[in-house]
C-alpha cells in the first residue's frame, strides 16, 4: 500500500491560510497521482497532525512540514507529536522529512512573487519572514535574503521578521533605511510566507505608514517550486530504508 503523505502546516486564525494549504495540498495530490495526501495541523486549525497520523493507512506515513525554518516547531513541536503517536502504533514507521527552507527553489518563488508585481532594477528588497527565539532561524532568514539579491543581479534585500518589528516599528525602519542607503528608491516588500495573514498584515500596514510607495509581493502560496520541494521530500522518504516504531533519519 502506498504511504500516506502527510502535510504538517503551522494554522492560523485567518481563514486566508487555509484556503492557501488546501491548495499547496490539491497541487502536491495532482503532483504525485496515486498519493493519499493528507493535509494537518500543529495549531489552530483541524484536523491535527495526531488525527490525520491516526487517520493514515499503510505501514508507513511521511511527514513533511509546510514551514521554512528549522525552529521550535520543526525541532521539538512535530517530533514530539510523532513521537507520541509511535508509542501507540509500533507497527507504522513514520518518517519526518526536513523542512521547505534551505531550497533555492524557494528563492525562485521569491522571485516570480517579485515579478508578478513588476520589481524594477531601482527597488530595494526586504524579505518578511516569522521570526524565532532560535539564533539559527535568524541565520536562515539572512542567507534567503542574500541568495534573493543575488538572484535578483544585485537588488539590495534585507531580512525582517514580522515578530520583531520593534519599537514604533524600529526594525522596520532600518531595514527601508538599509535598502535607500544602498540606492533603492522604492521599497518592496517579500513575504517569506506560506500564506498571507495577520502577521504579514501587520508588516504591510506598518510599511505603508512609513514608505507610503512601497509595493507589496504575494506570498509563496502553491508556487510549482514549493509543491516540487514537497514531492521530492516525500520521494526521498521512501528511498530510505524504514522500521517501524523507529525515528528514519530526516530528508
Amino acid at each position: 500500500m502506498t504511504p500516506t503523505l502527510v502535510l504538517a502546516a503551522h494554522g492560523s486564525r485567518d481563514p486566508r491560510f487555509v484556503v492557501t494549504a488546501e491548495r499547496v495540498r490539491d497541487a502536491v495530490a495532482v503532483a504525485l497521482p496515486g498519493v493519499r495526501v493528507e493535509l494537518a495541523y500543529l495549531d489552530l486549525n483541524e484536523p491535527t497532525v495526531a488525527d490525520a497520523l491516526g487517520a493514515a493507512t499503510g505501514s508507513h506515513v511521511v511527514v513533511v512540514p509546510l514551514l521554512f525554518s528549522t525552529a521550535f516547531h520543526a525541532t521539538v513541536d512535530l517530533p514530539a507529536i510523532i513521537d507520541a503517536f509511535r508509542a501507540g502504533h509500533r507497527h507504522v514507521a513514520v518518517t519526518q522529512t526536513a523542512t521547505l527552507g534551505g531550497d533555492h527553489r524557494l528563492i525562485g518563488a521569491l522571485t516570480d512573487r517579485l515579478a508578478d508585481i513588476a520589481i524594477r532594477s531601482d527597488d530595494g528588497v526586504i524579505v518578511c519572514a516569522v521570526g524565532s527565539r532560535d539564533p539559527a532561524s535568524d541565520n536562515e532568514l539572512n542567507a534567503v535574503a542574500h541568495q534573493l539579491s543575488k538572484r535578483l543581479g544585485g537588488t539590495a534585500a534585507r531580512p525582517l521578521f514580522a515578530t520583531r518589528l520593534g519599537a514604533d516599528g524600529v526594525n522596520l525602519r532600518t531595514a527601508i533605511e538599509a535598502v535607500t542607503a544602498a540606492g533603492a528608491r522604492r521599497v518592496v516588500l517579500s513575504p517569506y510566507f506560506l500564506s498571507a495573514g495577520t502577521l504579514t498584515d501587520r508588516v504591510e500596514n506598518a510599511l505603508d505608514a512609513m514608505a507610503p510607495d512601497s509595493a507589496v509581493a504575494g506570498p509563496i502560496g502553491p508556487h510549482p517550486g514549493l509543491v516540487a520541494i514537497i514531492c521530492d521530500r516525500y520521494r526521498t522518504a521512501l528511498s530510505q530504508p524504514a522500521m517501524a516504531g523507529t525515528r528514519v533519519a530526516r530528508t
